[in-house]
C-alpha cells in the first residue's frame, strides 16, 4: 500500500541511494542531531515519545537514541519502500521503533501526544508545508519541542542540487520564511534557539573548496545566503502568557 500523495514528491535514484551513504549519516545526520540538542535552553523531557516525520531509510534512529533516550520512538515516512528499510534499520539497531505510513499533513498520530518531533531536510519535500505544520502542533503536547532541521532555497536553488534530486521549487523558502512560517504557527523559539550551519556540503556551488584551499575567505553570518537552517522551537504550554 502507498502513502505517497501529492504532497510529497519522491526522490531520484541518485537521492535515495545517498540517504543510505556514510557521507549522508555522519556528515549530515549525526552533525544536525547534535547541533539540535545545543540548542535547547531548557531541560531535555525525560523519557520522551519521539516522533520522526519523514523517517526515510531509519538511519537517524540510532543518533536520535544516544542524543534524546526515548522511551517510544516513531518513524512517519509515506515511501512504503523506506519504510521497510527502516524496519531492517531498527532490527540492525537492536531498537523498538513504531512505524507508521503517512503523509505529514495528515499524520496518524493522535492529539497532543508527542514530547519531541524531529523533522530533518523533509520539509523541501512537502507541497503542503503549512498543514504540515500545523499536525506538527497538533501532535506535540503542550511544552512539547519541535526539532526543525532543513536546507534553504538557497541550497535546494543550484545545479547540482536540481540535476542530481527532485524537489517541489515552488514552495522552496529562505532561512528566515521557514522561521516566520514556524513561528506563525504558535511555535515559539529566540535567537538562542536557531542556528544557521555553514557545512561544506550546503555550499553546492563548490562545495567550499575555494575556502579549503585559502582561494576565498568565508563570508560570515550576515554577509551570505544561508543555506541551512536549525531550531528548537516550543509548542506553548496551556495558559502561560508570552
Amino acid at each position: 500500500m502507498s502513502y505517497l500523495s501529492d504532497n510529497y514528491v519522491e526522490e531520484t535514484r541518485f537521492g535515495f541511494w545517498f540517504l543510505r551513504s556514510h557521507t549522508w549519516q555522519h556528515h549530515v545526520l549525526r552533525v544536525a542531531i547534535n547541533d539540535l540538542r545545543s540548542l535547547f535552553s531548557t531541560p531535555l523531557p525525560s523519557n520522551p515519545v519521539l516522533l520522526d516525520a519523514g523517517c526515510g531509510q531509519g538511519k537517524s534512529f540510532q543518533y536520535l537514541r544516544q542524543v534524546f533516550a526515548p522511551q517510544r520512538l516513531i518513524g512517519v515516512d509515506a515511501d512504503p519502500h523506506s519504510l521497510d528499510l527502516s524496519r531492517e534499520e531498527a532490527a540492525r539497531q537492536g531498537m523498538a521503533v513504531e512505524l507508521i505510513g503517512s503523509d505529514c499533513a495528515t499524520l496518524a498520530v493522535p492529539d497532543a501526544s508527542v514530547d519531541l518531533l524531529f523533522c530533518h531536510q523533509t520539509f523541501h519535500h512537502l507541497v503542503e508545508q503549512e498543514k504540515a505544520l500545523a499536525e506538527f502542533y497538533r501532535v506535540l503536547k503542550p511544552g512539547g519541542y519541535l526539532m526543525f532541521a532543513e536546507s534553504t532555497e538557497a541550497y535546494i536553488d543550484t545545479w547540482v542540487i536540481r540535476w542530481l534530486f527532485r524537489h517541489p521549487m515552488h514552495v522552496q523558502k529562505s532561512a528566515a520564511q521557514y522561521l516566520e512560517m514556524i513561528r506563525e504557527q504558535g511555535f515559539q523559539f529566540e535567537a538562542r534557539n536557531v542556528s544557521y550551519p555553514y557545512l561544506w556540503w550546503s555550499r553546492a556551488k563548490d562545495f567550499g573548496l575555494l575556502e579549503r584551499f585559502g582561494l576565498r575567505r568565508a563570508k560570515p553570518f550576515g554577509e551570505r545566503e544561508e543555506t541551512l537552517v536549525n531550531v528548537v522551537a516550543r509548542k506553548p504550554v496551556e495558559g502561560a502568557i508570552g
